[in-house]
């Protein structure tokens, strides 16, 4: 018996049909004699509507009633998923994210999980029953709702395996598991059937969008193996550890044990895949003062705001003597007030101009073998280069280069990329089942 913690996103729950086809699949882990605990994201485009009608009410909602509001999309999806798991013949029980024991501070639609003590959800699987959890949500010390912000259906997964000791989390989505770029934008691409937490993490920090950065980065601090796959197919799907799995568990587990990171590295090929972003924004600083702590106030002021910079570029000299021109990009949701933040702040930081892009995009190659393998830089500039893409900003780590080019010649650039660095699938295309990517 292997304790298995799976997750369904909203494409895998959109209707009654699909609802009732996770149900299928979950009673059928559990009659192979398996304790399994579900967690549930809201039903298809849910959580849009909600938004949305929030925004025809008020013009700026409190943030509290808008996690209560939004909290109340997978407390739908939980309790109807029970039902359906119940009638296909394996008691089930629902728990909202506080009933689960999820805690978390108060800082409403970006909370962060403080602590989990998820006591009715062991007593529940002890019990025989499935537990459905609503994922995205928690409560905090004042016994208020909050919600996890992106991702944090996945990330409740993550942590609740953890939590409990679970064997795996498999995450559930309408595409077969990571692939080497987004099959929306490359139908060519290819799946990657084993991955290591550092891979993954630089592919869901820089777009790809089928785990979160959140959920990944929580997976490799507690070391819980992540089993991404499909809830429209059988296929094995994508398996990402940094070492071998807890145990062998037939039809759950392959047979044959993960690979270790470091063999992983060694056999994995030079670039694993790519990712790409099209929800950045570049802001510019234009004629700011070339001196000692200058750049350092500067940044002061975007992390008093509480922004996240991705990509940051400075150009000393430019156009006066003196003087420095300093570009950064960051989420688009970060940039007005990025943006109030500076211009509030022009006399004390003294620079000449202020300047905002929105129509940016980053591509984003991914791969342990970056590091003993030289060239590849070479070769991706010079894919873009064949391509007609220009480069507007570079940024490196020692597995992963990101550039930023034209919003408008983001898809291009991937595919030319994907082509040069040989991923592209020489047979099937991949499929995008529910049409989301999630």
């Amino acid at each position: 018996m292997a304790l298995i913690v799976q997750k369904y996103g909203g494409s895998s729950v959109s209707d009654a049909q699909a609802i009732k086809r996770v149900a299928k699949r979950v009673v059928a882990t559990a009659k192979a004699g398996h304790q399994v605990v579900v967690v549930v994201s809201a039903m298809g485009d849910t959580t849009d509507d909600l938004l949305d009608l929030a925004g025809q009410l008020a013009a700026s909602p409190s943030q509290r009633e808008m996690d209560i509001l939004l909290t109340a999309g997978e407390r739908i999806s939980m309790a109807l998923l029970a039902m359906a798991i119940t009638e296909a013949g394996i008691p089930a029980s629902a728990f909202t994210g506080p009933q689960a024991g999820i805690h978390t501070d108060a800082k409403y639609g970006r909370a962060t999980i403080t602590a989990l003590i998820p006591e009715r959800i062991a007593r529940s699987i002890k019990d025989g029953h499935v537990a459905v959890v609503a994922g995205f949500q928690g409560i905090n010390d004042f016994d208020d709702v909050t919600t996890l912000g992106r991702g944090g259906s996945d990330t409740t997964a993550v942590a609740l395996a953890q939590a409990l000791n679970a064997d795996v989390c498999e995450i559930y989505t309408d595409v077969d598991g990571l692939f080497s770029a987004d099959p929306r934008v490359v139908p060519a691409a290819h799946q990657l059937h084993r991955a290591d937490f550092e891979e993954t993490l630089e592919l869901a920090a820089h777009g790809a969008k089928v785990l979160h950065l959140r959920a990944v980065e929580f997976a490799r601090r507690y070391r819980v193996p992540l089993h991404v796959r499909s809830s429209f197919s059988d296929k094995e799907g994508t398996w990402i550890s940094d070492g071998p799995a807890k145990q062998t568990l037939r039809g759950i587990v392959p047979q044959v044990a993960l690979p270790s990171s470091k063999e992983y590295s060694v056999e994995a090929p030079i670039i694993s895949g790519i990712a790409h972003d099209r929800s950045q924004e570049k802001i510019t600083v234009v004629g700011l003062p070339d001196r000692p702590g200058a750049a350092a106030k500067l940044f002061e002021i975007v992390a008093s705001v509480g922004a996240n910079i991705d990509m940051i570029v400075q150009n000393v000299g430019i156009s006066e003597q003196g003087r420095a021109n300093v570009s950064f990009t960051l989420p688009e949701a970060d940039a007005r007030r990025t943006l109030q933040a500076i211009s509030d702040a022009k006399d004390e930081l003294s620079y000449r101009e202020l300047l905002d892009n929105r129509e940016i995009g980053i591509l984003s190659l991914v791969g342990a073998g970056m590091r003993t393998n030289p060239g590849v830089s070479a070769k991706l500039f010079g894919a873009l280069s064949e391509a007609g893409i220009n480069i507007e900003m570079i940024s490196t780590s020692e597995i992963r280069i990101s550039v930023v080019t034209n919003l408008d010649e983001l898809d291009d650039a991937v595919r030319a990329v994907h082509t040069a660095f040989g991923l592209d699938a020489s047979e099937t295309e991949a499929v995008v089942y529910g049409g989301s990517g999630r």
